[in-house]
């Protein structure tokens, strides 16, 4: 497709709200999805460091009651 402004490049053959719309909407949705993959990263390495510090502590009490 060859246009010859750059106004007929964003009106896209008059479907250019459709075509401008669609890739908004999945950049939005990537960026979203990259915004959750790394809030729910952060989780897993907070509840890892819970768990291993918890397992720390049972280890030395019952070191402790040998």
């Amino acid at each position: 497709m060859h246009f010859q402004s750059f106004s007929e490049f964003w009106a896209m053959g008059g479907y250019g709200f459709f075509v401008w719309l669609s890739f908004g909407i999945t950049y939005l949705l990537l960026a979203g999805l990259i915004t959750i993959s790394m809030y729910q990263q952060h989780q897993f390495k907070q509840q890892l460091k819970a768990t291993i510090a918890r397992e720390q502590r049972i280890k030395q009490y019952q070191e402790q009651q040998i």
